[in-house]
């Protein structure tokens, strides 16, 4: 996969013309906010600058309350519009009940307004562990969250490089709670790892990974539509079976089932049935067919799972009956199963498996390497020219 070693080139800055980016510098770009009209956020001394060709003199300010509107072209504080704003302080900001440790950005972003985090990447990964696995669990697992965390979100830098952020501090993505305080756990197990990602083939992947497989991990590819996804082996996972999400049930009526439908588009009537079309190796539904008074539509399993809702419907590992008036649900695990279990990676390390071993058994064929070493070999020749790069949903 030398797509990403090209993008990465281009990244730090090796083709003539560019200019180091966040990548060279070690640091990240999260959304934390994507689409909203208006933002309020507060601290203490924030300093307020304007981005890039400002439409109004006055240059930086200090505050302690920041209120963002959307206007027109751009973004507006105080009276005063630009393109955006960079706000900086030596205290966290907060946003939403949350703190952020400086700089964030105010940007416009379509009809409203994206709050970017900017900061070194080791920093995020804290806040994405603490997020996504927690303080109390085992600390093997917390270092193989690190470590495929950091590979995640290593490969979005990459292959978001000429956006305005890299990533989405949301399940989009990856979960991020923004400033931890030094005393947690997690930071020990983020500088343990410091660096480490894994490979596949030699380059970054994205290393997707999910709360619990329901006993069985996915092939990749048959659920994510783009032509960079490894060769990754599904695999039994018999780590997963105590998961509090292992076996779950949802009652769906089919006059909801109905109205979730016409809202994504599809309008077959009143939901009469819904059949299993196609499984996947794993047994998930790849794809199943609704069937309503005004006729039926074919849909895959991941675009349902969608419409109903990724909480709701907790993964494409389920049995459907229409009973009477009501969709009943009898399913298995939580997230669409590819890579690490973390659940499983919980009770692997509850039965003293280190990280390494955790992470061979969820990524067969992988192997552990280090960001420093891929930066060095793109500093030797011959010139790596940049590919076209797929995209990953």
């Amino acid at each position: 996969m030398r797509i990403v070693l090209a993008a990465l080139a281009t990244t730090l800055g090796l083709v003539a013309g560019l200019v180091p980016s966040a990548a060279a510098s070690g640091t990240i770009r999260v959304a934390l906010v994507e689409d909203a009209r208006v933002v309020e956020l507060r601290g203490v001394a924030i300093e307020v600058n304007e981005l890039g060709g400002c439409c109004t003199a006055g240059g930086a300010w200090r505050t302690d309350v920041v209120r963002a509107v959307a206007n027109g072209q751009g973004v507006e504080i105080d009276g005063r519009r630009a393109s955006g704003f960079r706000l900086t302080s030596e205290r966290p900001i907060q946003l939403n009940g949350r703190e952020y440790p400086a700089a964030l950005e105010v940007l416009k972003n379509g009809d409203g307004l994206a709050v970017v985090n900017e900061l070194p990447l080791e920093d995020y990964l804290v806040g994405v562990v603490r997020a996504e696995a927690g303080e109390r669990w085992p600390r093997e697992m917390l270092r193989a969250q690190a470590i495929v965390a950091r590979t995640y979100a290593a490969y979005h830098r990459v292959l978001n490089a000429p956006k305005a952020y890299h990533i989405l501090a949301s399940t989009v993505h990856q979960g991020y709670v923004g400033h931890v305080p030094s005393s947690s756990p997690v930071w020990d197990a983020v500088r343990d790892t410091s660096r480490r990602v894994l490979l596949w083939d030699g380059d970054l992947f994205p290393a997707f990974y999910h709360a619990a497989s329901g006993g069985y991990t996915e092939d990749p590819r048959t659920v994510f539509a783009a032509g960079n996804i490894p060769r990754l082996k599904a695999i039994r996972d018999k780590f997963s079976t105590g998961a509090p999400n292992y076996a779950w049930s949802l009652d769906l009526r089919l006059a909801d089932l109905s109205q979730i439908l016409r809202r994504n588009g599809v309008d077959v009537g009143t939901v009469t049935a819904v059949e299993i079309a196609e499984r996947t190796p794993s047994l998930r539904v790849s794809a199943l067919t609704v069937h309503g008074t005004r006729g039926r539509a074919r849909l895959r399993g991941n675009d349902f799972r969608r419409m109903v809702g990724y909480e709701t419907l907790k993964s494409t590992l389920f049995a459907v009956a229409v009973d009477g008036e009501t969709a009943r649900f009898a399913g298995r695990g939580f997230g669409h199963g590819v890579g690490m279990s973390q659940w499983g990676a919980k009770a692997m390390a509850e039965r003293g498996y280190r990280a390494e071993k955790i992470l061979e058994y969820y990524y067969p064929g992988m192997t552990l390497g280090s960001l420093d070493d891929l930066e060095r070999a793109l500093l030797r020749p011959p010139t790596v020219v940049p590919a076209s790069r797929g995209s990953v949903e």
